[in-house]
């Protein structure tokens, strides 16, 4: 079975891709917080993948490295969390930031991250606390995917910015507020207008 797909990117969607490879266009399933790692519309670009291929589905994943593909089979490790499930808690929270929920143990933390709930949680620190397979330094870069905050880069980027900028910007302080508890606390409404003011100084 293929391991990867390789090609031009012909569409992006809420967790769906679309990629050109030899005259044949893939239609993938994706995280969210992937989809911001591999590029727009036009570039050329690597998917990692998994065929989900059953009696009655057959579904095709992506991930944009080896090593989120490592992070959606350790989820699937987990009793109860199917590959639609896998891929909700990926679009709603980085790799970075679940395993460093999931090292710290903060099952209040983890409840928050939708998709994922009580019951599920608990579940998911029995199985994977400390276990998680990623590669450390992949998991450094991928910390802080700005996949939540789309209507603020988009702003931004109607207001005259440099798209890569923006979304370069934005990782950088989502990281930096993804340490205060404060922050986590606000509403997603006020999380929004803090972040775009924060962006817009950081681009002055």
């Amino acid at each position: 079975m293929f391991n990867s797909i390789n090609g031009l990117i012909t569409g992006k969607f809420p967790k769906q891709l679309f990629i050109e490879t030899n005259g044949i266009e893939w239609d993938i399933c994706m995280p969210d917080s992937n989809l911001d790692l591999i590029g727009h519309v036009g570039d050329e670009a690597r998917v990692y993948t998994w065929l989900n291929h059953t009696d009655k589905v057959m579904d095709l994943y992506g991930f944009a490295s080896a090593e989120e593909r490592s992070l959606f089979f350790d989820l699937l490790k987990v009793d109860g969390v199917g590959p639609k499930g896998a891929v909700k808690i990926m679009s709603s929270v980085s790799s970075g930031r679940l395993s460093d929920v999931l090292d710290r143990g903060d099952l209040e933390m983890l409840e928050k991250i939708p998709g994922v709930g009580k019951k599920t949680a608990g579940k998911m620190m029995l199985a994977l606390k400390g276990k998680l397979t990623m590669n450390q330094n992949e998991t450094v870069v991928r910390v802080s995917s700005p996949a939540p905050y789309s209507d603020v880069i988009s702003s931004l980027v109607e207001m005259g910015y440099d798209k890569r900028s923006v979304e370069q910007k934005v990782a950088l302080i989502v990281e930096e507020f993804s340490k205060d508890p404060a922050f986590d606390s606000k509403s997603q409404t006020e999380k929004e207008d803090l972040l775009f003011k924060k962006v817009i100084v950081g681009l002055a």
